[in-house]
């Protein structure tokens, strides 16, 4: 079992996430976000941190750089069993994230929309997919919530156990988690070919 204490949270869509924030601060958990959805998490009464606080750069190029940072992605990717990880993150002063909750830009329903080309391209993730993909591919120390589809599986986990996860929920969600960068990555190559 490996326990929560610090979430990651950066999505696009906020509906439906207030239960399941409500139940992380109740257990304890701590917030870490950027822009919009801090300001959601705070507007609910619950303390977040910046991301920026951490990382010491402010969200730079019109936001398209925001989370992509040594101390934000040595967070979830470090192996907490790793003596050479563990020292580098003392020294390096790099937090450790055990969630990352990710609701991705609506790439899709931008295309759908008709929208311009370059609306489109800014709709294509980075930040939200290298986090998803980081948080997944580290499943033995990290919970991924790798879109708002999920949000109720971590709740009910949340509600069985506390804040507290197993490997077989980690690897499901892990597993979860590729099916919506696949995906997420077939609808741009698609876009990008047609």
């Amino acid at each position: 079992m490996k326990k929560v204490k610090t979430a990651l949270v950066s999505v696009f869509h906020k509906d439906g996430l207030e239960e399941l924030l409500k139940k992380l601060n109740d257990e304890g958990v701590k917030f870490l976000s950027t822009g919009g959805t801090q300001q959601f998490i705070e507007s609910l009464g619950y303390e977040c941190q910046k991301v920026e606080e951490v990382t010491t750069y402010p969200s730079i190029l019109g936001g398209r750089v925001k989370t992509l940072h040594p101390k934000v992605f040595g967070g979830i990717l470090a192996r907490r069993d790793n003596e050479g990880d563990r020292q580098q993150m003392a020294q390096y002063e790099i937090p450790e994230i055990d969630l990352v909750i990710v609701d991705l830009y609506p790439f899709e329903q931008t295309v759908a929309s008709g929208a311009s080309e370059a609306d489109i391209i800014e709709k294509i993730d980075i930040g939200g997919i290298s986090l998803i993909r980081a948080a997944a591919k580290n499943f033995k120390d990290v919970v991924i919530v790798p879109s708002k589809a999920e949000y109720g599986m971590l709740l009910d986990i949340l509600n069985k156990k506390g804040a507290q996860t197993d490997i077989e929920d980690r690897k499901m969600l892990a597993a979860r988690a590729f099916g919506v960068s696949s995906h997420y990555d077939t609808a741009i190559h698609e876009w990008f070919e047609h």
